[in-house]
């Protein structure tokens, strides 16, 4: 395997349009009070793919990697048969992140989260004597505590304690990795509030969402897949979205693509779903609104109840902010779609039947308003399509591995706990645990 290098890169702003060095955990421009995502410019212009025993590191040209980690897997896209052929469609690829060994995919948490685990965690600086603090609904925590337990990096994961049932892995874990959880009836908005208040804890520091480059970076492979696959940047994009985190990526992605000048200069149309019930951006993006509109929190949570895609579950997306969700799908002529339980489920069993491999409830989701969108004539048959499917092969995986195991939380907080209380519990949870 040729050496790994560190990727050459810089931070910009688009407000101020000021550049700065990655000096290690850039989240916010110093002294912008405006809220808005900072954007990486890679001093590769065009994308070199490396090695695939690099596995997600493949395209490392592109990602703001300090450091190589072991044990990661990057997304798979190939060109849609029997799915295409039940649905019309002459073009249609299918980007797939998640276990399918017979396609390459070897993602072990089953998901397109670890894309950004990889990602994240290969920017933070070795050493670096601090705790990671993440907060998730279910497969970003798997995620990253699969690679921080690989590769020895000090973790404290926030959930609700009501999705704690997808914290399954094939192995143990390494005790650097550390679960907390908000009570039952809680949802990851207030696990988000909690991670918020265990940064303030001395040695805590936070991961960051979507304000983390690396973490959009991450997510963004999903498209360069797509497009190094194709040779050109796809027309129309299909994703599920909870946070949007993923779209407002494939956007970034898009533009560096442009950039590249070997992919096309157009803007893939984002086609983005929530799943019904439960559905703020849905509702802000169609009334026009640059701010999501004003919804009651007990009201969301009973409507989080309600999906099956609880993934798809945050409160607080980054919608409005510069160079957020809302921007992303205004510059690409996007549009935000929804998709029920029913459909989604009958979504999930046409993609087995068709495709031969068993997909999560938010990429159903996610076929599910292809679906739709194919049916009320939204795109020409033609159209170039990448439908990007987040999570898939669990129950091969499973059926592949003799035993599984759980991640069980140290402390149930209070669902809106004070700060002396979030202290004293974190309070010895990693004393033995020397960061490497």
């Amino acid at each position: 395997m040729e050496v790994f290098k560190p990727t050459e890169y810089h931070i910009e702003s688009k407000i101020t349009g000021k550049t700065y060095r990655d000096t290690g955990w850039m989240l916010d421009e110093p002294g912008q009070e405006k809220p808005a995502l900072l954007q990486t410019v890679y001093h590769e212009k065009q994308l070199v793919l490396k090695e695939s025993e690099q596995g997600l590191f493949i395209f490392s040209d592109w990602l703001p990697a300090k450091r190589f980690l072991q044990g990661s897997s990057a997304p798979v896209t190939y060109k849609s048969e029997k799915l295409a052929s039940h649905l019309g469609l002459e073009n249609l690829f299918i980007t797939f992140s998640g276990y399918w060994p017979e396609k390459g995919a070897f993602m072990r948490t089953c998901s397109f989260k670890e894309t950004e685990a990889y990602s994240v965690c290969s920017r933070l600086e070795a050493a670096n004597g601090q705790v990671l603090v993440v907060a998730s609904a279910g497969n970003t925590a798997r995620s990253f505590a699969r690679v921080c337990s690989d590769n020895n990096i000090p973790l404290l994961l926030c959930m609700p304690e009501d999705n704690i049932g997808v914290m399954w892995f094939d192995e143990p874990l390494n005790d650097c990795v550390q679960l907390v959880v908000t009570p039952e009836g809680s949802d990851y908005s207030d696990a988000i509030h909690l991670s918020n208040l265990a940064c303030k804890v001395k040695g805590f520091i936070a991961e960051g969402g979507a304000k983390n480059i690396a973490r959009r970076d991450g997510m963004a492979t999903t498209v360069l897949s797509a497009a190094t696959t194709i040779g050109a940047i796809p027309e129309y994009y299909f994703q599920a979205i909870g946070s949007g985190t993923g779209a407002i990526a494939a956007w970034e992605a898009n533009l560096r693509l442009i950039r590249d000048g070997r992919f096309g200069n157009h803007k893939m149309k984002l086609m983005v779903s929530q799943n019904s019930p439960f559905h703020p951006i849905y509702d802000a993006w169609k009334a026009g609104s640059r701010a999501l509109l004003p919804f009651d929190d007990d009201m969301a949570r009973k409507q989080i109840e309600l999906i099956h895609a609880k993934v798809l579950s945050n409160r607080k997306p980054p919608y409005s902010l510069t160079g957020g969700l809302f921007d992303a799908l205004t510059d690409a002529g996007g549009d935000v779609l929804l998709a029920t339980n029913k459909e989604a489920e009958q979504a999930s069993q046409l993609f087995e039947e068709t495709e031969g491999i068993d997909i999560h409830p938010a990429a159903a989701v996610a076929t599910a308003s292809l679906i739709s969108a194919v049916n009320d004539k939204r795109m020409d048959k033609k159209a170039c399509i990448m439908l990007n499917i987040t999570g898939g092969g669990e129950k091969r995986f499973k059926h592949d591995k003799n035993k599984m195991y759980w991640l069980l939380p140290s402390e149930v907080f209070d669902i809106a706990p004070g700060m002396n209380e979030v202290e004293e519990k974190l309070k010895g949870l990693f004393d033995g645990n020397q960061p490497l």
